[in-house]
């Protein structure tokens, strides 16, 4: 046997633990690599899982779900603490770091502690401590699945409570009473939303014009509009000039200058200017891979970097940095490597967007079919015609379905509103059949649901036809 392992991965993220999990599932030795003390990565330590578990708690100790029934003062708890969310994060994320262990554990993967850089293309040398108890293994494949880091700008006085960046959320000592968020990006606009439905007074700055430009116009149109009910102020189109902490007899505080010549003061700021990969202490040159000059990784269609047995997953190689379409990445690298049938269709991957409220889309949008010269109708539904939208207390929700103006095929799927996310996957369904939207006119579903929205959508789709 040439080499000491099949496959050798460095990272424990979602897209590291399913290529090493499908590799193991067909009978390879396999070793993973992390540089942490515990397995999961950024997903479920600092990101995913505690953003997600956290907005789960600000949504039910606010009492944002039921305020449409009670009105806009109810709260289940009064005064909510930083230790009131961060009780419902740790349980989570203990969870889950224990859950995937016994996933590596069952399929007998061997897990590495230490910081993986490369001796050559096919040696991964790792350090248990900097500087000593180095170990060199050999792989016939390497995958990189290293994830990213919030992206720092030197001049920025982080100090991790006044000014921050997303992975500080998780440790901050309180909760503060204004924050200003730069950078408009999925994690800025999440945490803008989560912070507004605690009452923080949140001003969102943004270099762009508009929010989430992947995102179909009139869903991001909708939660522009949502954030500013919840007192959030908008500053697109502006880019930031410095960011300074200072004290007053008001206390400790942070400015924000922008080019335009307004100041922004709020008690802390959050930086959230994208992220870069993880791949600086790689020592990629060894392997003859090379990053770009944020870190990130180019590969192909199959996920191999320049060098063929060295493939690249998850948010290292970039757009769109989710943990669905990471996990697969993973699956379908490893499938590749070891000539293994895997199919997938990246152009039906979902996306979900943990604003309050939540967005979920999957096909195209308006904006791509117009540019294409494609010809399109579209049927729309508010979760306000539904009873389980009365039920739920969600007046405001919205699902939009796009179709073919000529076949009915089903082109994409827009939703806004509680559930977005799990709604999302019946239309995914259709979509990757190739589906009509007589198909949902023709549907029975259970009543009273969401999942209703998409039979109104359809017969609203119908009508615009004449």
């Amino acid at each position: 046997m040439a080499y000491d392992y099949d496959l050798v991965v460095i990272g424990s993220g979602p897209a590291g633990q399913r290529a090493a999990i499908q590799a193991a599932k067909i009978g390879k030795r396999v070793m993973l690599v992390e540089r942490q003390d515990v397995v999961g990565g950024v997903c479920i330590n600092t990101g995913t899982i505690p953003s997600k578990t956290l907005r789960e708690a600000v949504l039910h100790l606010s009492g944002h779900r039921e305020r449409g029934i009670y009105g806009a003062s109810y709260q289940v708890k009064q005064n909510i603490t930083i230790e009131d969310l961060h009780f419902r994060t740790a349980h989570v994320i203990r969870h889950e770091i224990d859950v995937t262990r016994h996933q590596l554990q069952r399929n007998r993967i061997e897990v590495a502690v230490g910081n993986a850089a490369f001796a050559d293309a096919h040696t991964v040398r790792i350090e248990d401590v900097p500087g000593r108890n180095i170990r060199n293994v050999t792989a016939e494949f390497v995958v990189i699945a290293s994830g990213t880091q919030a992206t720092r700008d030197g001049s920025i006085p982080f100090d991790g409570q006044r000014i921050m960046i997303s992975d500080d959320v998780m440790t901050m000592k309180k909760l503060p009473r204004t924050l200003t968020v730069i950078g408009a990006g999925v994690i800025g606009i999440e945490y803008a939303t989560i912070f507004a439905v605690l009452g923080v007074r949140v001003t969102l700055v943004d270099k762009r014009d508009r929010l989430l430009p992947f995102i179909d116009r009139e869903i991001t149109d909708a939660l522009a509009y949502q954030m500013h009910e919840h007192r959030v102020t908008l500053r697109l189109g502006e880019e930031v000039k410095g960011i300074e902490p200072f004290a007053d007899e008001r206390g400790e505080r942070v400015r924000v200058t922008l080019v335009s010549g307004k100041q922004i003061v709020s008690e802390s700021a959050l930086y959230s200017i994208g992220r870069t990969g993880a791949t600086a202490k790689l020592d990629l040159k060894a392997a003859g891979v090379e990053a770009d000059e944020r870190g990130r990784l180019k590969v192909n269609e199959h996920y191999q970097t320049n060098q063929p047995h060295i493939y690249a997953v998850g948010d290292v190689i970039g757009f769109p940095s989710l943990a669905s379409t990471s996990m697969e990445q993973g699956r379908r690298a490893a499938c590749h490597a070891f000539n293994v049938t895997a199919e997938s269709v990246p152009s039906l991957f979902p996306y979900g967007i943990y604003t309050i409220p939540e967005i979920s889309t999957v096909g195209r949008t308006e904006e791509e079919l117009t540019h294409d010269g494609i010809p399109y109708e579209i049927g729309k539904a508010s979760y306000r015609e539904i009873a389980r939208g009365q039920i739920i207390g969600d007046n405001a929700g919205l699902l939009k379905l796009i179709f073919h103006l000529d076949t009915r095929e089903l082109l994409g799927v827009h939703i806004i509103g509680e559930g977005a996310s799990e709604l999302i996957h019946i239309g995914q369904a259709v979509l990757a059949h190739k589906g009509t939207i007589d198909y949902f006119v023709n549907t029975v579903f259970n009543y009273p649901t969401l999942a209703e929205c998409y039979k109104t959508a359809a017969f609203d789709g119908i009508n615009r036809l004449g």
